[in-house]
This record gives C-alpha cells, structure tokens and sequence, in this order.
C-alpha cells in the first residue's frame, strides 16, 4: 500500500519518566545558547553551505563543543560522517524558450538536474500538462492515465487535489500529503520517463513566496551520486511562475484557471499542450565530501537500542542578489536554534548519566544538506552507524521558539504514530497541550531530516516553530538574509521547549518501549521488515 503520511507525533501507555525538566536537573544555559547560536549564525560562517569555508567552520564548532561536553565518536570512532557529494552549480544565464516566449532564469523559472553532467537539453521537447502530476492507487488517482510522457517535459501542479479542493475525502483534505511536495514530482516524472518537469509556484499551496523557490533553486545545489550518477532522475528539475504559466497556457489557447480546476476532480486527463520547450541547462560540477556530526552519549545495556536527537547544521551559505551583491544567508532560527539546543540537551544528559546512565545509548547528530533536500540524512539512514532496527525514534529539531514561551506545543502529524503520546503526556506535565499543525498544507512533516529516517521505518517526532511567535518570519526571514541573530529574544520558548524533548528523550533512553506507526503506510511496512 502506498500512502506518504509521516507519523511525527501518538500513543502507548502512561508510563512514569525521569524529570529531566525539573529545574535543579536540567538547567538552561542561556548564556551558552546564545552564544552557540550567535556564533553559527554569524557572518564569519558565510551562512554554513556545505563545502563551503563555513561548514569547516561549522564543523570544528560542532565537534569541539561534544569533546567538551564529554560525549564519544558516534560513528565508527569519529565524530564525523563523510558524505560524498555533487557540487552542481547550473548558468545562470540559461533561458527557456516556448514557441517565441522567452523566460528569464530566477525572475520567471528556475531549473536545475541533479544528474551528473556536464549539460542537459530540453529540445523541442513536447509539453503536457498533468495535472498534479501524482500516481496514487490507494486515491484512486492517477493523472499520467492514458498519456506517454517518455522524452517529454511536463508542467505540474504543486500540492495535492486535497488541499485545492479543500474536501476531506480527497487525499487528506486540507493537510498536504507526500504526493502535494515537490520531491515527489520529480520522483514520479522520473518513473514516467519524463525529460524534464515545471511546478507552477503558487503561493499558497506551496506555502512559500517565489522568493523562497528562487533562492532553493538558483546557485550551487547539492546531491547524493548513485552507481549510474543519477541519470535515473528527471533531466531538468524546475519551477516556473505562476503568471508564466498563465501566458504559456494562453499560447496553447487554453486557460490555466480552467484546467487547474479540472484537475482536481476525479478523471482528469492530461492535457497535451502541442507545443514544444527549449532549455540549455549546463553545469559546473564539483566533487567532493560533506560531512555529518555524530556523537554519543552511551547507555548501560548492550548498545543495541539507540535514540537520536538532532538538528540540521547547514543552511543556504552566501549567494549575489540582482545588484551583485554578496548576501549571506546566516540561519539564525533556521537551524542555528535547533542546533544549539542539541548541545544544550547534550550537555544536560551527559551531566545526568555521569550520575545515572541511561539505558540506551543516544546520538546527538547534525546532519548535512538538509536544505537541499534532506542529502545527509539520507545518506545516515543508508549507512547508519547502527542498523535502523535498532533505532527506537528520532527526535528533530529544525527552528525553535526563540520569543517568549506558550503554553502549547506544535504537533505535526496525527493518530500515525505511538510518538504521539509521548508528546501529549510530557507537554501536558508541563502544563501545556499539544495544538494541532495550523498550517498542515505547509506538508512540514515532509520537510525535515526526521522523513528520511521515517523511509526507513525509523519513527520521529519534529519540533519546529517556524513562524509560530513570529508573524513576520515566514514572509520577510524564512530562507532570506533576514534571518539573523539578536539578542533581543528572550528564549522563553527554547527554555520550556528543551524541557519538554528533554523529558520525552529521557522517558525513551529508560523505558523499553518500541514506538508503533500506527496508520498503515510505507514506513510502518519498513518498520516491519526490521521485525518492529
């Protein structure tokens, strides 16, 4: 059965846990976490890009500070992870071209590959319009029906038919599924032999402005190589502007609106548009080792039984704006946040278990690439240092609560996972409750470096407050130069919050649970080839 819905968050029995949040025990350093943050958000780490002069920075910062905090070499014997990886930086100066229109790189349409190549070509490439371009038996859906789009390029709609619709009975209704992300487009189109793929960029759906694709999207872009340098992906791997669209249907003769609508009923059929595409797509192409950060806190059984707590350390480095002006892109809250509050949890624990250990061990990670498309956590699910058997859940924190505290927490996902519970009863310890993702078409729960242990059967629980406290931060910080340090937060949210994941991650290390996926799924099928 193949359904894309990632458990982050549901229920076992009550069981009681160590009070890791008691003040006298787990005490928040705020001096040091301002610190942690303010320096990897600084302009010294040129925005932390990997293979950048800012992630050697990053990492000797990341490894120092788990040496000091007397944690060990959390993958076979080193604090550091090789991932291999492609540097691929595409023209800049590229156009597409579509009987006699002519569109701009970055200001009309982004395009990238990840194949490993020195250029790709779309030439008079015949366009199809395939709706939301999704392939989903267990919805009854499929929009590549009755179309061969082999060698041909295909503009897809973002999101899901759910959201569009906003009808409960179709996908998930509101909350995006795996088939609305961007990722999967380009994973379906590569399985229907298709050249190349267009997104058209709506805001809404998409849950970002165009600002936000263009900066992903332009630049260096990184990628895993498999055994046939990616020449199994989608060729060309691009976004076009919403009002582009409208002009390219217009040129077909069609309206945009109307097939947009059409295409989020049940039946449609793919529209061929009868015209042709023309992209030159060359690349600069560099070879070469990021890393992830991996350190472990050992428990007192056998070493069998392993958790893991983690934040992203990367974020988009330093690009030229439209003046040719260098912008660094510091990540103040994403993710230099989540990543000081895992040195904080990691000193916490490790204070702790030099008076008690734990009863299994826990990995303090930092992963690589994340904002490429979850490249280092990919790579660690693959090769773990422990088989993903043996990984009872995976705690992620990817941008914190750094105004004052609430009296709520978060929860992404719902009724998919055992995690759930935990969530519920060490907030409700805490006086809070856990409120429900209020922007579940955002598909955050798609977006972070938990989904691709959740591939591999690995359950997770993701902490993100992005915008939460912060009604400017999606529309003027999120993924721009804006996203700086300052001093002015009071870090009321990161207090209660560590608090909180230092409970549920203390009640994990000492009970013997096995957290269940629940809903049927990919992952709960994964999970069960492991016997869990």
């Amino acid at each position: 059965m193949k359904k894309y819905i990632l458990a982050t968050i549901c229920c076992s029995s009550l069981l009681a846990f160590p009070a890791i949040s008691q003040q006298d025990e787990f005490s928040f350093d705020a001096v040091q976490y301002r610190e942690d943050v303010r320096v990897l958000a600084s302009d010294k780490f040129g925005g932390r890009a990997p293979l950048s002069a800012g992630e050697a920075l990053t990492l000797d910062y990341l490894v120092n500070s788990f040496k000091k905090i007397g944690l060990e070499p959390g993958y076979k014997g080193s604090y550091l992870q090789a991932v291999p990886l492609a540097e691929i930086r595409a023209d800049a100066d590229m156009t597409l071209s579509i009987e006699g229109m002519t569109f701009s790189q970055g200001d009309q349409f982004t395009a990238r590959t990840q194949r490993i190549v020195d250029q790709v070509e779309l030439k008079n490439s015949e366009l199809v319009f395939v709706g939301y371009g999704i392939n989903a038996p267990e919805y009854a859906w499929d929009d590549y029906q009755g179309i061969d789009v082999k060698g041909k390029t295909v503009i897809v709609l973002v999101n899901d038919p759910g959201f569009a619709t906003q009808d409960d009975d179709l996908f998930k209704g509101n909350a995006m599924t795996y088939y609305g992300r961007w990722t999967y487009k380009y994973e379906e189109a590569a399985r229907q032999g298709a050249a190349g793929v267009f997104i058209v960029h709506e805001t809404a759906p998409a849950a970002y402005g165009w600002g936000v694709v263009q900066n992903s999207n332009t630049g260096s872009k990184f990628t895993l190589i498999d055994d046939n340098k990616n020449m199994g992906q989608v060729g060309v791997m691009g976004w076009v502007q919403h009002d582009v669209a409208r002009q390219i249907f217009a040129k077909a003769d069609l309206n945009y609106e109307t097939l947009k609508l059409a295409a989020s009923k049940p039946g449609f059929k793919a529209v061929d548009l009868n015209m042709k595409a023309n992209l030159l797509l060359k690349n600069t192409l560099v070879m070469a080792e990021s890393f992830n950060v991996v350190a472990k806190l050992p428990g007192s059984n056998k070493g069998d039984e392993t958790l893991v707590m983690h934040a992203h350390w990367d974020h988009l480095g330093t690009k030229l704006d439209a003046e040719g002006n260098k912008q660094i892109f510091n990540g103040a809250v994403d993710n230099a946040s989540g990543v000081a509050g895992v040195l904080a949890l990691a000193k916490a624990f490790k204070a702790k278990a030099d008076k008690m250990p734990f009863k299994r061990d826990i990995l303090f990670t930092s992963f690589t690439a994340e904002e490429t498309g979850l490249i280092g956590a990919q790579h660690f699910a693959q090769n773990p240092p422990v088989s993903t058997k043996n990984i009872v859940a995976f705690l992620n924190i990817d941008g914190m609560n750094v105004n004052d505290g609430v009296d709520y927490i978060l929860g992404y996902g719902q009724g998919v996972s055992e995690l759930e519970n935990y969530l519920k009863e060490a907030s409700a310890a805490l006086k809070r409750h856990v409120k429900a993702d209020p922007r579940p078409q955002n598909g955050l729960m798609y977006r972070s470096d938990h989904f691709a242990l959740a591939q591999q059967g690995v359950p997770g629980l993701l902490f993100m407050s992005l915008g939460d406290t912060d009604p400017d931060y999606i529309a003027h910080k999120y993924h721009k130069g804006q996203d700086d340090y300052d001093n002015t937060w009071s870090l009321g949210g990161v207090r209660q919050d560590l608090q909180l994941i230092g409970d549920i991650l203390a009640r994990l290390a000492n009970d013997q649970d096995w957290p269940r996926w629940l809903e049927d799924s990919d992952f709960k099928a994964r999970r069960a080839q492991d016997g869990r």
